[in-house]
């Protein structure tokens, strides 16, 4: 089964890497910029006191050769639009294309250009982030991906795609109710998000000021009532499990889309609380807290597109 993995960030090249090391057949589909830099230094993995350096195959876009059986689409949601142009040749009448992004939108994006049949669900929960020279680095034993049919239930494609994944360094599932498991990642995700968001700061920072132990099981309490009145309410169990983990004393944990914030880069603010804080809003969930990370989160885009058109009229393209 031929595997093209879209990306190959800390998420694509992780899981991309732990396949290849499998035997898989694996290729990378990357822009330029981070060909050069794979190949200058191969894909490298580190962290948790051991290092991988692997030479994975990749193509560009001008590059792709032919259809592909499974395309893992692990992109930001900013890229999305972009990658989908340069995938579409990889992508025939038998090809999978399952996504590994934040939130709920990009499905939507996804079957409008390959058709819903084509497209399955798919979770992820990986502790990575890119270095300086662009390195993958773990920072915890969590790693693990759950897909599913988007209709629910369960077919022989999928079993067929999981037999193939699995085995491969990291955990895999299959989930009959795939939507669901995608919402409960996303209330998840922006509580963390969140809470990093409207404090500046790790978990550990937040429990570290008074009151601060008080304000991630609030914003988690917001993200579950939207994803109940959504149709998907949070067990119990994973419910306490997200409160225990945004309580813990001295954890240095924060969530992607925070380290993206504090390095001046551009973040799924729209993807992951722009959307979720809408779908608040036409279900009349209230929901001040997310709402307040979802504003502090646009003036940081605000600001960043007024850099950009500052730089762009100060050095305007060479004629």
């Amino acid at each position: 089964m031929r595997i093209l993995v879209v990306g190959a960030g800390a998420t694509g090249g992780y899981f991309g890497a732990q396949l290849q090391q499998a035997g898989r057949d694996v290729t990378f589909l990357v822009r330029a910029r981070r060909a050069d830099v794979l190949r200058q230094r191969g894909l490298r993995i580190t962290g948790l006191g051991t290092d991988t350096v692997l030479t994975p195959r990749l193509l560009t876009a001008a590059d792709v050769d032919g259809h592909y059986d499974v395309v893992l689409v692990s992109v930001k949601a900013t890229a999305l639009p972009a990658a989908l142009d340069d995938v579409a040749a990889a992508v025939g009448p038998r090809t999978t294309v399952i996504p590994f992004l934040n939130g709920l939108a990009h499905m939507d994006v996804l079957n409008e250009r390959f058709g819903q049949d084509a497209v399955l669900g798919g979770v992820v929960r990986v502790l990575t982030t890119l270095d300086a020279d662009g390195d993958i680095v773990r920072l915890g034993a969590l790693a693990e991906i759950v897909i599913g049919e988007q209709r629910g239930g369960t077919s022989q494609r999928v079993a067929q795609i999981a037999e193939v994944l699995s085995g491969a360094g990291f955990d895999l599932s299959v989930s009959p109710d795939i939507r669901a498991a995608m919402w409960h990642k996303w209330v998840f995700i922006s509580t963390l998000g969140a809470l990093n968001t409207l404090v500046r700061g790790s978990v550990g920072d937040a429990m570290a000021a008074p009151g601060g132990d008080r304000l991630g099981p609030r914003i988690a309490a917001e993200a579950a009532a939207v994803a109940a009145a959504a149709g998907y309410p949070v067990p119990k169990q994973t419910l306490d499990t997200v409160r225990a983990f945004l309580t813990r004393s001295g954890s240095a944990d924060t969530a992607s889309l925070y380290r993206d914030l504090v390095a001046g880069q551009p973040t799924e603010a729209e993807q992951i609380f722009g959307d979720l804080t809408a779908r608040a809003r036409a279900l009349g969930v209230p929901t001040p807290l997310l709402d307040a990370a979802t504003v502090a989160l646009r003036v940081h885009e605000q600001r960043l597109e007024r850099q950009d058109t500052i730089e762009a009229v100060a050095s305007p393209p060479a004629r």
